[in-house]
Formats: structure tokens, sequence, C-alpha cells
């Protein structure tokens, strides 16, 4: 392995590349450029690189790359692939930047979404690097468009998002196209068994470079999580942002539909957010990512497709409004704050019935969760004022612009103190937090042994429990873990216990208490699920099912049938 390097001057860096490091104001390596570059100059050797997002993998890999291009040839010599358009086009911009000096050197992105003849002229006319998602890059090479035959060097960025995004057939495809004795360097924040497989099937015995530990959270970020009952989670949020005024966040929901509804909700109590999801068009997806960039939007809402490959720096916090399925996502995700040496937070809302999961993650990334309290509503208006004390002192006065106008100001001023004219100057910008927050009670929830997980079959005796059906099951991607879990967080009652729980394709069957099942049923009648309303009913005796009418009680796949018909009537999709 090379020596680190300490400063970019070091390793040989062409002097035109330092040049454009410096305008770009890089002063000293970070921990990844170290390893990477000096390794990547010596060696030629493939290369598996272990960093979270944000830690400087671009450079990394780009300074060593733009220094050994062939800019005398205008044949495609290296191919850069990474999971969305943003990554794509953020790298494309970055690379471009630091080979700002160097002569006939041409960087061409080729991603989903754009007009694809403009691409292929690009290419046609000469790109040494070419920066893609898997999916476009298929297409072209099917389209016969780009000739990566002959390549040097194949960058596979993010390879860990690539896969979770289910890019695995475009990526052996995109692979096998490529020659047998280019340099393969893959990064990845974590190392999923499918990275171990790319590694295996295309490198040739991979060097290994981590920094810090793998599927490890980023050192400079601080976990945090919040217990509130389910009805009180945007309540959370919203105290949240209150208590931060200068927050710059993130804010991660688990489905296209929560995702927008939170968004609106925040945008409705005048909070600068927008959402970000897969519903959006290009257009509008460019629009939200351009006002996020700009500091326009405070509050970004998205969900966890839609926010990979975003590239902002200084994010302040990314709030975990519902906690991911896997460990991988929070990684991810807490990873885009606490970026370039600057410190971040990332906030877990749990409910009652999550706080068991908390204590996994810490021992899955490596990291200490510390509890937090919600402020209370005094705290957040006392936040809040000294916030806008602070910015008054820090304001800069246009002496030439408002001069003439102070003294009729000051006139009628006269009559009042110095404290009234406080007083009331604070009372006008802040009657609105003082009259929201007067009455606002504590949603703190205090963790108790008896609101520990279920198992999914609890056990519970037979004598006192009543069977009940609600329509939703396997095509709603629920298991009995999954779907126990929402049931008892929505239902937010209290020593609910639910029982013999049976998932089926389009309804689930379990039982409870008798002496709640009404409570239940009232609980879940203005529920909805994915745009769809929620219905739990008493099951009929002696059945499985909770039957439309007698003609569908004939068997299960009559049943299914049914359901599936009904399901793809509403919703359009096909199953």
């Amino acid at each position: 392995m090379s020596t680190k390097m300490t400063t970019f001057s070091e390793s040989g860096i062409d002097k035109k590349i330092q040049k454009a490091l410096v305008e770009m104001g890089f002063e000293t390596p970070m921990p990844i450029q170290q390893e990477v570059i000096p390794f990547l100059l010596d060696h030629n050797r493939d290369l598996v690189a272990m960093a979270h997002t944000g830690t400087g993998k671009t450079a990394a890999f780009g300074i060593p790359i733009i220094q050994q291009i062939n800019t005398a040839s205008k044949q495609t010599q290296a191919l850069i692939l990474a999971p969305t358009r943003e990554l794509c086009l953020q790298i494309t911009d970055d690379l471009t930047q630091m080979a700002k000096y160097v002569e006939n050197l041409n960087i061409v992105p080729i991603y989903g979404g754009a007009n694809i003849l403009i691409q292929m002229r690009q290419v046609a006319a000469g790109a040494q690097i070419v920066v893609a998602t898997p999916g476009r890059m298929l297409d072209m090479l099917n389209r016969k468009k780009v000739n990566v035959s002959g390549i040097r060097w194949l960058v596979l960025d993010e390879a860990d998002e690539m896969l979770n995004m289910g890019f695995k057939e475009e990526l052996n495809a995109v692979l096998a196209s490529t020659p047998a004795d280019k340099r393969v360097l893959l990064f990845s924040a974590t190392m999923p068994r499918g990275i171990e497989a790319i590694a295996h099937s295309y490198m040739k015995k991979p060097a290994e470079i981590t920094v810090g530990s793998r599927n490890t959270g980023a050192e400079n970020v601080s976990h945090q999580y919040y217990v509130v009952h389910a009805k009180d989670r945007y309540l959370a949020l919203k105290r949240i942002a209150d208590f931060n005024p200068d927050i710059y966040a993130i804010v991660f929901c688990r489905t296209r539909t929560e995702t927008q509804e939170v968004a609106d909700s925040l945008m409705k109590d005048g909070y600068n957010a927008d959402a970000l999801h897969g519903d959006l068009s290009q257009a509008q997806r460019d629009s939200v990512m351009n006002r996020f960039r700009n500091r326009n939007i405070q509050l970004l809402v998205a969900t966890d497709v839609a926010a990979r490959g975003i590239d902002v720096s200084d994010l302040t916090h990314i709030i975990n409004y519902n906690l991911p399925d896997d460990v991988e996502n929070y990684t991810h995700r807490s990873g885009r704050t606490g970026r370039a040496g600057k410190s971040g937070i990332s906030i877990v809302i749990v409910g009652i019935r999550e706080t068991f999961r908390i204590g996994q993650m810490e021992k899955q990334i490596g990291k200490k969760f510390l509890q937090a309290k919600i402020p209370t509503g005094m705290e957040v208006c006392e936040k809040q004022l000294l916030h806008l004390v602070e910015k008054l002192k820090n304001t800069e006065i246009q002496h030439a612009d408002i001069d003439r106008f102070l003294p009729a100001a000051l006139a009628r001023l006269e009559s009042l103190s110095k404290e009234d004219i406080i007083a009331r100057f604070v009372s006008a910008e802040f009657n609105r937090f003082l009259s929201y927050y007067r009455d606002a009670a504590d949603i703190n929830v205090s963790q108790k042994k008896e609101n520990a997980p279920a198992t999914g079959r609890t056990s519970v005796k037979s004598i006192g429990l009543t069977r009940l059906s609600v329509n939703l099951g396997k095509m709603e991607k629920f298991t009995p873990k999954k779907l126990q879990a929402y049931l008892m967080e929505t239902a937010n009652i209290a020593k609910l216990n639910i029982a013999n729980l049976d998932v089926q394709l389009c309804n689930s069957y379990f039982e409870v208490d008798s002496g709640l099942a009404e409570v239940l049923i009232a609980r879940f009648a203005s529920e909805k699920f994915s745009k769809r309303r929620v219905r739990i009913d008493y099951a009929q005796r002696g059945g499985r099912g909770d039957y439309p009418n007698k003609r569908y009680a004939g068997g299960a796949k009559t049943r299914e049938a049914f359901f599936v018909n009904k399901r793809k009537k509403q919703s359009g999709k096909k199953y």
C-alpha cells in the first residue's frame, strides 16, 4: 500500500490539477483522498474503497484518472457509473472543475430524463470520460452509441445504492461489455453481499481501503431519538423544526403518499418545505432541488429512492420521520449530514412500540443513540425569541437607504421607552409562536417495560379473544411482524395485544381482547394506507375470511382472485 499524502502537492499530482483544486477551495486532503490518490497513481490493482457519502470520494478517484487520461485520443478511456441523475451530474461537474486547466479533455454525462440524441452527439464528438447511470448507459450500449471496449478504468460509485435501486442486471450487462484488462474501482458506503459478489466476479484480487469501519455511521454525525405516540409524530416534527430556527434538513418518510402529505402539511403551516418523490416529473424534481440547494427550502421531505444521489452541503439535520426497514438505508440517510469535516445531527422519531429497534441499530452501526426530549412549547418560544434577538442584533444597517426615514419614525416613537419599543417589536414578530404554543402539551412518552414489542404471535389465552380481519396483506408487502407493528402503532391503545396473526394475500386475520375489539375498529374508521381506506371488521365465525358475499366463500383461490381484481381496478397496478 502507498504512503499517505498530507498535501495535494505530494504524490506527483499534476500542477494543472493542483491549480484547479486551489480554486475549488481544496486545502488539505480528506482521509479517503490521502490513501486512495497515491494508491491509484502508484499501483495498477483493482480497488474496493469503503467510505461514507460526502467524504471526498469523487476527488479520490477523479484526480488520478484525469491525470492519466490520454488527451491525444478521443476514445472513451474511463466509465464512471452512479445510481442517480443527480449524482451523475454532480460527479461530472466536480471532474470538469478539477480538469479545468487540462486541454482537450472531454467529460460527458449520460443519464435518463434528458434528450438521448444530444447525449449521443456529445459522445460521438469524443468523450474520454463518461459518467453514466446504469439504465441509460445500457440503452446507449444496445444502440451501439458508446464504445467501452477499450476503457482503462471502470468506477462504480455508490455501488451499494445501485444494487438497492435494482440495477443488478444493468450493472452485469454493462460490465460484460468492458474489457477484461481494465481497472475496476468500487466505492461504497456499506458492504452488502451483492457488492461482495460484484467484487468477486469482476475484480482481480482487489486491494481494500476502508475509512472508518464497515457499515458504520459517519464519524461527525450525532444520533438522537425522540419517543412519541403515533398520533403526535407530526407535532414532534414541527417542534424539532421550531426549536432549530436555522434548520436545513432532509425529512425521510417511507412512502410517496406520506412524503407528499407531510410536505403539504408543513407548507400549509407556514414552513419552507416541499416534497421529493417518484411521482414528480423530472422538471418538478429539478425545480425542487434547485430551490433546496439555494436554501429557499429549509425542509425537504423525501423518500429514500428519490433522495439517493443528492449532494447538498451543510445540512444541519437528517430527520427520520419513520425508521427505514434496514440499517443500510439509515447509514445512507444519516451520512447526508456531517460532511466535509462538519458536524451534523441525525434524528429519529419513533413510536412507543419501535424503541427496541434503536438498540439494534446501535449495535449495527456502532454508534450510541441519545434519547432526547421533545421541547415544550415554552422552550420553543424561548429559543425562537433569542434567535430573533440575535438576528436583530446582527442586522447590518444600510444608513444610506434608511437615514432619511429615521427622524419621522423616531418622532412617532418618542413617547415610548426603549423597553417598550423592544417589547412591542418582539410581540409583533413573535405573537404567532406565543399563541400557538401557549397551551401546548408535553408530547414526550416515557418508556416502560410493558411497551416492549410483541413477537407476532403473542402468547395470549384464547378465552376472551375476538377474531378480526383487516383488508391488508402480502399485496401491501406486510409480514406478520410489520403488520402487527403497524396495527399497534396506529391504534395507540394501551395494553392492546394482537395474537394469532395470519397474513394472507389480500386480507389478514388476528385476535384481540374482546373488550378492545370495538375500540380498535373505531380507531381505524378513517385510517388510510396508500390512499385506500383501511377496514377492520369482525371475521366470520368458523371461517378464515371476511368475504364480500357468499359466492366468494368457496375457497382461497376464488377469494384471492376477487380481491386481486378489486385492487387492480382501484389502483390500476398490475400484480
